[in-house]
């Protein structure tokens, strides 16, 4: 039982890695899966997605899921 965890932009130059597999036993939600695979609290402006679509922190995971966590997007021209 896994949950693939992807890391984009410069959450994945911090990390010094992009992607990762965790067992899913005792992970319970998003900031959980952030905890495990990052070894830190997860910060108030980081961004995450389950199974491509937009998630907070508190929401439930399961076995098969991909979480991807990214810095917030910004730019475009005023």
């Amino acid at each position: 039982m896994s949950i693939t965890v992807r890391f984009f932009a410069s959450v994945r130059e911090r990390l010094g890695k992009a992607q990762e597999i965790i067992d899913s036993a005792g992970i319970y939600n998003v900031a959980d899966v952030w905890k495990q695979s990052a070894r830190t609290a997860l910060p108030d402006n980081l961004l995450a997605a389950v199974n491509m679509e937009y998630a907070r922190p508190d929401q439930p995971v399961r076995d098969g899921d991909e979480v991807a966590f990214f810095p917030p997007v910004t730019g475009g021209a005023p």
